[in-house]
């Protein structure tokens, strides 16, 4: 039913409101993916107050459980300093996880914080290679 009222599928009207207390019953049971969809709706501020400090506290649940959407979404967190403090060695290290999971915008954050000389160290080789897939 949450992707139902959040996408609008199945002959069900979209519904932000109704999807993100769907979201949030998953949410708060674990589910990575509904992790990650609440805190696009506090992100975009669908259905729930626009609220960064929440979206990315759901993101960081959704990231610490290996989801690369919400690794790349804490890392622009991270990067512009919505929700958490501004760190961009945090970023870096979000994205990076995002890359290695092959998230091509994740990729090319690294590149561009490495010509930009922010965040640390990375493996560049491995970003280049997903980024040109």
């Amino acid at each position: 039913m949450m992707v139902a009222y959040g996408k609008g599928r199945y002959d069900v009207t979209r519904d932000y409101i109704e999807a993100a207390k769907w979201y949030r019953k998953a949410a708060e049971q674990g589910h990575a993916k509904a992790q990650y969809e609440l805190g696009m709706l506090y992100k975009e501020g669908y259905g729930v107050p626009r609220d960064y400090i929440e979206a990315a506290k759901w993101y960081r649940k959704a990231a610490e459980q290996g989801h690369a959407k919400a690794q790349y979404e804490l890392g622009v967190a991270y990067a512009c300093g919505r929700g958490v403090k501004e760190d961009y060695a945090e970023a870096t290290i979000w994205f990076q996880k995002g890359a290695n999971q092959g998230h091509k915008a994740a990729a090319k954050e690294l590149i561009k914080d490495t010509a930009h000389a922010r965040g640390v160290r990375m493996d560049l080789e491995s970003v280049m290679i997903i980024y040109s897939d």
